[in-house]
């Protein structure tokens, strides 16, 4: 078992990909909050506050309850940025060695990357959705949205895990 403090520290700079995610993700985000903001003073008292599995709200609650998805979502980056800054305490395998843990970082670092930029856009998704519904601009998630919040994290943590399978 390789101990964390034995694994080598390495600095990795940032690809293009990753900028590129970094730049959807956070435009979207932001762009979801200010969607909030300028929307704020014509919301209802009450608003979306949680969906079912179809996508339909099935609570309602303060409008100062839209407030949680930007406060997690920074929250979420903050965390995740600094994830992506030690690879060297993701979880790895067993055969990580100092030949092949460049490898096993970068994998690991951009799948930290583009999950981090698929919650900012998801909690986006919900946000807009949210304050469309109660301004009686939208009708729910729909059906397919609880496939796609899955579905779609699970595509790079697949992707990730067959590249690392052919690390020797």
């Amino acid at each position: 078992m390789v101990n964390t403090w034995n694994k080598p520290k390495l600095k990795l700079k940032k690809t293009r990909s990753e900028w590129l995610w970094d730049i959807v993700g956070y435009s979207v985000f932001i762009g979801a909050i200010i969607f909030l903001i300028y929307h704020w003073n014509a919301l209802p008292a009450e608003v979306p506050a949680h969906y079912n599995a179809a996508g339909e709200v099935d609570r309602w609650g303060s409008k100062f309850e839209l407030l949680l998805l930007p406060i997690i979502g920074v929250f979420l980056t903050l965390l995740m940025q600094w994830l992506e800054r030690v690879p060297h305490i993701h979880n790895y395998p067993e055969r990580l060695n100092h030949e092949n843990a460049e490898a096993f970082y970068f994998i690991s670092k951009k799948l930290v990357n583009q999950l981090k930029n698929i919650c900012l856009i998801l909690f986006s998704v919900i946000l807009i959705e949210s304050v469309s519904i109660a301004l009686e601009k939208g009708n729910g998630l729909g059906i397919w949205f609880l496939p796609l919040a899955i579905g779609v994290p699970l595509i790079p943590i697949i992707i990730a895990l067959i590249k690392q399978s052919k690390i020797k």
